[in-house]
């Protein structure tokens, strides 16, 4: 296994050949050209290394659904307030989730009037929990795309086989690809391109994305964290918008290959098969989560408690416009609640709520122009 050192990453950070890239984008851009950055952590690079002010006033750059916090429904939220009134119930969360609110609340909220509600970061530590309190049931909230997925899904096979009984998930896990189709399907997106998330793409593999390509003639190119893989993934986008042509493309190679990281996916699917979820400001999409395996159904808290997961209609009470910041049809400062009422010490949805979500990115680093 490759260990990067700094000296090596830093070349990703090389001004030179950052700025070399920019001329090159310059010249070869033709005409408007929008591309979505699906990843939150995308979004943040592009405003951290002030990439953003060198870019053409000819390329759009949009969000999409890549945050895993942003994109977790209110009905989610809701139900596990519901989970709560079970008060041996102790619930772990990665520390983003707390302020995420639902209809009734956020957790922190709840936590306040009394629920046991702890921050962990790795279901692991859920675990340890769990056999500290045997007399409890230890939920761990399970959100995340494919780069958190294998981690979960080790963590259920460990608590089977050390028999730890009182730990269980609250299943609200998502996957890439399938909600991709979806969105590009609305024919109110218009997209030239999409930079593809680096972190799950190092899971699934570039050649996940060519049903895709494929189906809407849409380029894809994976792409890195750092100023360097994000300017070259866009020069290569560019240049196929120029070529009218269509393919998956790899600007990340160091880290993702084409069939992606077999033993993590064989990890996952010990575990979890495709199952339909509810996406924030999308509904609820076929085949675009993970439901547990029969053999691993035991460890699903709403089966134990009989919880049913809650749907009902609250959007006309809650006017954050996080599900079209989600689909690319809004930016942050275009919605009427951003930095009004909506800050991240005040949060109206979870696209200002989590360090990866663009309405906070935005907040942080936005200045004048949209």
């Amino acid at each position: 296994m490759r260990i990067w050192g700094d000296m090596e990453l830093n070349i990703y950070k090389d001004k030179a050949r950052v700025l070399s890239l920019v001329d090159e984008v310059k010249k070869n851009i033709q005409k408007p050209v929008r591309l979505m950055e699906v990843c939150g952590t995308h979004t943040q690079s592009f405003f951290k290394y002030g990439l953003k002010s060198l870019l053409p006033k000819e390329l759009d750059l949009v969000s999409g659904p890549g945050c895993p916090v942003c994109v977790t429904d209110d009905a989610d939220i809701d139900t596990i307030w519901e989970l709560c009134k079970e008060r041996d119930i102790i619930i772990t969360t990665f520390g983003d989730m707390i302020k995420v609110p639902g209809t009734k609340g956020n957790l922190s909220e709840l936590r306040a009037e009394g629920a046991d509600i702890r921050v962990v970061i790795s279901p692991m530590d859920a675990i340890k929990i769990a056999k500290e309190n045997p007399a409890k049931s230890v939920v761990f909230i399970a959100i995340g795309f494919e780069t958190t997925i294998p981690l979960i899904a080790y963590s259920l096979i460990f608590a089977k086989n050390n028999k730890v009984d009182n730990f269980f998930i609250y299943n609200a896990l998502k996957t890439m690809p399938v909600v991709l189709d979806v969105l590009f399907s609305d024919p109110e997106i218009r997209l030239d391109g999409l930079i593809c998330p680096g972190h799950v793409s190092s899971i699934i593999g570039t050649d996940a994305y060519i049903p895709v390509v494929n189906k809407y003639k849409l380029p894809c190119v994976v792409a890195g964290f750092e100023p360097l893989d994000l300017m070259l993934a866009i020069l290569m986008l560019i240049k196929q918008v120029n070529e009218s042509d269509a393919r998956v493309e790899n600007a990340y190679a160091r880290v993702v290959a084409k069939i992606g990281n077999l033993k993590a996916l064989e990890t996952i699917s010990a575990v979890f098969k495709p199952g339909d979820v509810r996406w924030r400001g999308m509904g609820l999409i076929e085949n675009s989560g993970l439901s547990l395996r029969d053999d691993f159904e035991s460890f699903d808290i709403c089966k134990k408690f009989d919880i049913v997961l809650e749907t009902k209609d609250e959007s006309k009470k809650n006017p954050c416009q996080c599900g079209d910041v989600l689909k690319g049809k809004l930016k942050p400062p275009e919605c009427k609640l951003f930095r009004k009422i909506c800050e991240p010490t005040n949060p109206k949805g979870p696209c200002m709520v989590s360090s990866e979500g663009s309405c906070n990115t935005y907040f942080r680093y936005y200045s004048e122009e949209v």
